[in-house]
């Protein structure tokens, strides 16, 4: 019986809540969803990303979100600080509830990544794309339909006649600046990186389209974000530190925390043929929510991050699990696929 209401409960909750965006507690894993001006701006050529999170575990029903982007940057040259031109192409899929509630989305990515001095670089990013949602109300229970002793699937919910599968342009933008320690910033970070953004998704705020004869725009949503990784001196221990802040609408949520890092092994500064491996462990907060314990491994190009968040909110009162989430990396040191190899520059 429990776990019968907990399903009406967390499906309702999946249709209240459908304008809001899909997110990940690994927030730096999935650049494409904090800033369209971070695309192209990390160590290497080419890097690809999957990101999956399994969301309300226990709770009778499922809400999953998977991630998959690519990356690669244009007329990059490892030995001078000069402009260059990243694209990427990411594809997403965030569905969950009784409902099967659905919000599927793919967007091409350009930036523009230009030197601010000997370490620092400002890039501009424009991201196009095109979105579709669907969902299936007669997999809902209600209220309505309780008989005073149990569910009555011929008693009519009084919830109209569904939903409509609709699609939908979507246009976003965002400005990134990133500070690096070295004089190079396809350099290794051998001191420290600041990282500082604003973006805003959905500005063009499209049309959502959920039952005949009416519509609602999809809000505005602004990210805030600030990155800060550092070098311990004289040890091969280092911390990263992160801040994000969401706003669209009247939603709100703010993530925080870092991981420290111990290195096993070091990446040359120039040709990037050996890269860092590393362990981190640390944890991060979403604001009156969730306690993020979270690990990240480091090796040959690869990053495998595992997270789980712990709720703290009173979500707790309707599931006793909580989230968990894995991500997974690769970037290109060697030389470019796309390009000319480096040394005929």
């Amino acid at each position: 019986m429990k776990k019968w209401i907990i399903g009406i409960s967390l499906g309702f909750a999946s249709l209240n809540s459908m304008a809001q965006d899909l997110h990940f507690s690994q927030v730096l894993q999935s650049p494409f969803l904090l800033n369209p001006g971070a695309t192209g701006v990390y160590d290497g050529w080419e890097r690809v990303t999957i990101h999956n999170r399994n969301q309300w575990l226990g709770a009778n029903t499922q809400f999953m979100s998977t991630a998959v982007a690519a990356e690669l940057s244009l007329l990059k040259n490892p030995r001078k600080n000069t402009g260059y031109i990243g694209m990427g192409l990411s594809f997403y899929n965030d569905i969950g509830g009784d409902a099967k509630f659905g919000n599927q989305t793919g967007a091409l990515t350009f930036s523009g990544v230009l030197p601010m001095g000997d370490a620092g670089i400002l890039s501009v990013g424009l991201q196009g794309g095109f979105g579709s949602r669907k969902g299936d109300m007669s997999k809902l229970l209600f209220d309505s339909q309780w008989n005073g002793s149990g569910y009555d699937p011929t008693i009519a919910s009084g919830e109209g006649d569904g939903l409509n599968s609709f699609r939908y342009a979507d246009v976003s933008t965002g400005l990134f600046y990133q500070y690096n320690g070295g004089s190079s910033s396809f350099a290794r970070n051998n001191a420290k990186k600041l990282q500082i953004g604003f973006a805003v998704y959905h500005a063009n705020a499209p049309q959502m389209k959920y039952r005949t004869g009416s519509s609602e725009r999809l809000e505005r949503k602004y990210v805030g974000m600030v990155n800060f990784a550092m070098d311990i001196p004289s040890s091969d221990w280092a911390f990263d530190l992160q801040a994000v802040q969401f706003v669209q609408g009247g939603h709100f949520e703010t993530i925080f925390g870092g991981l420290a890092r111990r290195r096993f092994q070091e990446g040359t500064k120039i040709t990037g043929y050996s890269q860092d491996a590393s362990f981190g462990f640390g944890a991060y907060m979403r604001l009156k929510d969730a306690i993020i314990p979270t690990i990240q491994v480091d090796y040959k190009g690869f990053r495998f991050g595992l997270s789980y968040d712990a709720t703290i909110s009173k979500m707790r009162k309707a599931y006793s699990g909580g989230s968990i989430e894995l991500s997974v990396s690769y970037t290109n040191m060697h030389d470019a696929i796309f390009k000319r190899r480096h040394g005929k520059f």
